[in-house]
């Protein structure tokens, strides 16, 4: 269900690579789009698609009551990614205060609905509820997540008592071309530098920038949708031995065959952390990279297949070639 090529909406986070994509896929579809960014150096690009660009951060009222005018739909996505350094305030103070902020303030403006960006990783490890739905237990395992399950919640009841309808989204881990948080993933496995800790038997369940859109402009105009909470990754849920194999298979070259165990590199993310975080200097390696290989994140897309009608469409196989083509493309690989 497509609406008037008229229609404007708001997207914070937009000079992100989630935020960004998603801003030119509606301006290409003759949306009026409007983005909200900290990146000066991502301007010119959604610029020159059409997008009206405002440079500000989301914690400033006037350029949130600026930015809701005139718009009819809002897409949260701006966010705090995880690096070393970072207070846990900021990570509270953009989550959750500017969550409510923006909400509060998209009812005032009229707003006829907001469209909230969580994560899948609110559930933590669903080990034991797999495949898991939006009704799984929640278990955050640091500080990112927490802010995010607090954000939406806080999201919810703001929509609830203003009136203003909201739709939460949790994507699963998100991929495609351009996107570099999976790079030591799937670029790694194509230079045969990619080592798996454990035994691979984790499921690791994507979602390819391209089905996210659509799934977030699903719970944009579905009118039902208004309260409700959607899981938006993709259709195939491998292993990591699986995944790991398939990226192979598909950058033609022999999988990593030499499992090494996790505990000594928990230790060893321990230790970089308590030296290089108080510093603010990037550890090497953290321990949240480590417990990667032993998460499994598997989940159920039943409600928003039945709800908004959300079938991803990109295969698995299909969405590993297409970024690493973008790869090789950007030098990456």
């Amino acid at each position: 269900m497509h609406v008037s090529a008229l229609q404007t909406v708001l997207i914070t986070g937009a000079a992100g690579f989630t935020g960004l994509s998603l801003a030119l896929a509606l301006a290409e579809q003759g949306y009026r789009v409007r983005g909200i960014i900290r990146n000066r150096q991502k301007a010119a690009m959604l610029e020159k698609a059409g997008v009206s660009v405002a440079i500000g951060d989301i914690r400033d009222p006037a350029l949130i009551r600026q930015s809701l005018e005139g718009v009819e739909t809002v897409y949260h996505l701006a966010a705090v990614f995880r690096r070393a350094g970072i207070p846990d305030s900021e990570y509270h103070s953009v989550h959750v205060d500017a969550t409510a902020q923006l909400v509060e303030a998209s009812a005032a403006s009229g707003v006829s609905r907001v469209v909230h960006c969580s994560t899948v990783g609110v559930h933590g490890s669903v080990a034991n509820d797999a495949p898991a739905t939006e009704t799984a237990a929640f278990a955050p395992g640091d500080i990112y997540q927490a802010t995010k399950l607090e954000g939406e919640q806080v999201a919810l009841d703001t929509a609830e008592r203003t009136g203003v309808p909201l739709t939460v989204v949790r994507p699963g881990p998100i991929y495609g071309p351009g996107d570099s948080r999976l790079l030591k993933l799937i670029g790694g496995v194509a230079k045969r530098r990619f080592r798996l800790l454990g035994d691979g038997a984790a499921h690791f369940q994507m979602v390819y920038i391209d089905d996210l859109i659509e799934g977030f402009r699903l719970a944009a105009e579905t009118p039902a949708a208004g309260g409700r909470t959607y899981i938006v990754t993709g259709e195939e849920a491998p292993t990591l031995n699986e995944l790991v194999d398939e990226i192979a298979d598909v950058a033609q070259v022999d999988p990593p065959l030499v499992h090494l165990p996790v505990w000594p590199f928990w230790l060893a993310g321990a230790l970089c952390e308590a030296i290089c975080v108080p510093l603010r200097i990037e550890p090497p390696i953290f321990r949240r990279r480590v417990k990667f290989f032993t998460s499994n994140r598997w989940f159920d897309t039943s409600r928003a297949r039945t709800e908004l009608g959300f079938v991803p469409k990109i295969p698995l196989r299909e969405g590993i070639r297409r970024t690493l083509e973008s790869y090789r493309n950007l030098g990456w690989i």
